[in-house]
């Protein structure tokens, strides 16, 4: 069981304006049908401080085995998700968002300006997913299945690769 935290980076719904976030729902959802736990959600603003102080809290708190972004990884001004994650990372797994990126590709253009990044603190594993719903879900899709042998592999895994 892989337990998930989960941040979002909208200035929008951060604020309760009255938009409804639509990735914590689309997230958990394919999280849990694919054998997941959702242990926590938060939406905070595209703001590098509160993106950082969030990840690192769940990743300190000891409750999650992985921490999903999702948004903050385009072009505008305020999408700062990658640069609030690259330093926290203590080694970068630049598959991950390769891959996600090649699966989006197939579908949209504009997968091409996602800067999203994945990588280890710690036990950790962190990933920054696009911020539509349907792209996030489509990208967590496209690695989902490495997940679990990545996080068993950060805690010490000793098993060679591909043996259960």
């Amino acid at each position: 069981m892989v337990r998930v935290g989960i941040v979002v980076a909208s200035d929008s719904r951060s604020a309760g304006g009255g938009k409804e976030d639509g990735c914590i729902p689309a997230l958990r959802g394919f999280l849990e049908k694919n054998g997941y736990t959702v242990v926590h959600s938060v939406i905070v603003p595209d703001d590098m401080d509160p993106l950082r102080a969030e990840i690192m809290r769940m990743v300190n708190s000891g409750a999650v085995d992985l921490v999903l972004t999702s948004g903050g990884t385009g072009v505008s001004p305020r999408d700062v998700t990658p640069e609030a994650t690259k330093p926290l990372l203590e080694r970068e797994l630049p598959g991950i968002p390769e891959a996600m990126r090649a699966a989006s590709l197939k579908k949209s253009v504009n997968a091409v300006i996602s800067r999203g990044l994945a990588g280890m603190i710690g036990p950790v594993l962190v990933i920054n997913l696009p911020g539509a719903p349907r792209a996030a879900v489509e990208n967590l899709e496209a690695v989902h299945r490495a997940i679990p042998h990545i996080i068993r592999k950060a805690k010490g895994d000793t098993a060679e690769c591909g043996q259960p």
